[in-house]
């Protein structure tokens, strides 16, 4: 598997303290060699759980992030920033994708790690409610789960027992490229699967199996059978870019 240099950095046991799917920062890693990040930009960290992918962005890149979560709290995300020594680049923000307190064009760029599939495969959102967060010539990205190829049932017969609910906002990179593309607000800058999907994935699904119901609850086990079911790699990490016209 590829290694990541930065993410090499960040303490192993704080990642796993705070982690809520597969490694969050190997994936924004990946992500953020396909942008433009500098200080003094502003950055939207949408769907942020409870904020390694906000830390990271602002020791990296020295950006000022809007670290916008509805599941986690604002207050035990600012008690991790300040941990961190990052309150001062980090605003918490609790708010759901379909009510944003944010102005239009208040970004530089929005990334959003593992989390814009809960709400932005919706055909309408991009169009009508994300993409007015960003200035003209600002960026996106996002990682996502998905799928090698689109199936005409919506999912690998290997995979029929898992499939629910949100599982069907997985889908393929050219899918998502298309959602994007068609709306002629943004060019495509990259989109592709990133490489051994299921060996980023293995490390979460193995401390899940140790500690998800601990913290969560039932269901420790689901992502490692999820994996194992997928005999036929099906299962992707699809990373996209693009730069608002």
């Amino acid at each position: 598997m590829k290694k990541y240099s930065k993410t090499e950095k960040y303490d192993k046991n704080w990642i796993n303290e705070n982690w809520m799917g597969p490694n969050p920062l190997w994936l924004l890693e990946e992500l953020c060699e396909n942008l433009e990040l500098h200080p003094g930009m502003k950055v939207l960290d949408m769907g942020c759980g409870k904020g390694l992918t906000s830390v990271f962005l602002a020791k990296e890149y020295g950006v000022t992030v809007f670290a916008n979560d509805l599941w986690i709290s604002a207050t035990d995300n600012l008690r991790r920033f300040i941990d961190a020594g990052v309150a001062d680049k980090v605003f918490p923000i609790h708010a759901e994708a379909h009510a944003l307190p944010y102005a239009d064009g208040f970004f530089d760029a929005a990334i959003s790690i593992d989390s814009y599939e809960y709400f932005g495969a919706d055909e309408i959102y991009f169009p009508c409610t994300y993409s007015k967060l960003v200035m003209p010539g600002g960026q996106f990205g996002i990682v996502v789960p998905g799928l090698k190829k689109e199936f005409d049932k919506g999912y690998p017969d290997t995979l029929k027992d898992f499939w629910a609910g949100d599982m069907f906002s997985f889908h393929s990179k050219s899918w998502w490229r298309r959602l994007w593309e068609k709306t002629g607000i943004v060019d495509i800058i990259s989109c592709y699967d990133i490489d051994d999907p299921k060996e980023i994935w293995r490390p979460w699904a193995d401390w899940a199996l140790e500690n998800f119901d601990k913290e969560w609850g039932e269901g420790g086990d689901t992502d490692d059978k999820f994996l194992r079911a997928d005999i036929n790699n099906d299962l992707a990490l699809v990373a996209m870019t693009a730069r608002k016209k």
